[in-house]
């Protein structure tokens, strides 16, 4: 075991001190590795993005409240007499001026995108003034809070980042009627922030919705009580109502695309990968080519097969890990952090989130490096160990 250990050890410090002398064809399969795990990083860390918004949004002592049957806002449909039903339910946390709930209203707006000028359907959500006490992290960050029954909005700061024309004082018109931006709210990331918000009766009246909403939503007294309020709801008769917690609701919405993007990236990442595997092919065969006497020389003083292959696969796996550490750097610096848009597929809005390279996603796109230069070593280190030591003295 120590001798095959030492050769081992020898013939891949001989490889790997000639790698200089297959330099091109080495950066080559570098680069293509390099660019499968750059890209592969930077589309998961859409999905990665999208779903730590959605995250962030949910808090599992707060419930939301839709008619039964629908699966989000937009086909859901409650009215006043239900919404105070649900606020008088058990469960429901209380201060000094009632229960903590908020009937809300949600509608879709056209926004132009900042990048392309093109028209975008950006959430305008009609909410009570408790809203912001659903949401712990909510906070005005720039400008002063919407007056209610006025015809003014509050905008979250991803929306601004995104969206133009959602700049404190600015005046948008929608439909027939002109609104003023008054502030701009952070809440942590949240998708709140990819919405405007206005006063709820005010969005009512200006849409010709009645006294109808859409939503309710209802900080319970602990994460515990959700149980209790929800049997509560579906025993009342005169309640025909489908009850999520907010982390739940937000898992459900974000598990749609985070899907479609993890699979829209494997399939982009295996279709490049198979250009970065012939590379290294092209890389190994050269290297095995150019040892043809060496190999055989080795092998005629007694060197086995297996020290043989393991210095052709470490100097693959050697380009895999190279390729694959300069990729995870460049995908860092370029997408973490970057901010983006995309459609919402449940509300088909657009939701705003920020590129996300986690380390999780790291070690996964080194694996696969890894996994690419040993793909293109293996059949070269077994042509190598293969090579009958007469026909290598006899190369030239």
């Amino acid at each position: 075991m120590a001798g095959t250990a030492s050769q081992i050890a020898a013939v891949t410090a001989l490889n790997l001190g000639n790698i200089r002398e297959r330099l091109g064809s080495s950066i080559v399969a570098l680069v293509g590795i390099t660019g499968v795990v750059t890209v592969l990083i930077g589309v998961l860390s859409i999905a990665e993005g999208f779903r730590a918004v959605l995250d962030q949004s949910g808090a599992a002592d707060v419930a939301i409240v839709l008619r039964g049957g629908a699966t989000d806002e937009m086909g859901s449909n409650l009215s006043l007499e239900q919404t105070r039903l649900i606020g008088d339910a058990p469960g429901v946390r209380r201060d000094a001026d009632g229960a903590i709930a908020s009937p809300e209203l949600y509608v879709v707006v056209d926004v132009p995108l900042r990048t392309t000028g093109t028209a975008a359907n950006v959430p305008l959500r009609g909410a009570s003034t408790n809203a912001s006490k659903l949401r712990e992290k909510f906070r005005i960050v720039e400008g002063r809070h919407y007056t209610p029954g006025t015809f003014e909005v509050i905008v979250g700061r991803g929306a601004v980042k995104q969206f133009r024309g959602l700049t404190v004082g600015s005046r948008l018109r929608w439909g027939t009627t002109e609104w003023l931006v008054t502030g701009i709210f952070a809440d942590r990331g949240s998708v709140a922030e990819s919405e405007i918000w206005t006063d709820v009766s005010v969005l009512q009246s200006a849409y010709n919705r009645g006294s109808s909403y859409q939503s309710m939503r209802v900080r319970l007294d602990s994460a515990g009580e959700m149980q209790k309020f929800k049997d509560a709801l579906t025993a009342d008769p005169r309640l025909n109502v489908k009850v999520f917690s907010e982390k739940q609701f937000y898992e459900e919405q974000s598990r749609t695309l985070t899907m479609l993007v993890r699979s829209l990236g494997t399939a982009i990442a295996v279709l490049m990968g198979l250009g970065a595997v012939f590379a290294a092919l092209n890389t190994m065969y050269s290297a095995v080519a150019a040892r043809t006497r060496e190999i055989a020389t080795l092998r005629a003083l007694g060197f086995g097969s297996l020290p043989v292959v393991v210095s052709v696969l470490v100097e693959a796996l050697l380009l895999g890990l190279i390729g694959g550490v300069a990729g995870m750097l460049i995908a860092y610096f370029a997408f973490n952090g970057m901010q983006a848009s995309t459609m919402n597929f449940a509300t088909f809005s657009q939701i705003t989130f920020a590129f996300t390279v986690t380390p999780a996603l790291l070690v996964q796109a080194l694996i696969y490096a890894l996994l690419l230069g040993l793909v293109g070593g293996l059949l070269p280190s077994l042509r190598a160990a293969k090579l009958p030591i007469t026909t290598g003295l006899r190369e030239l």
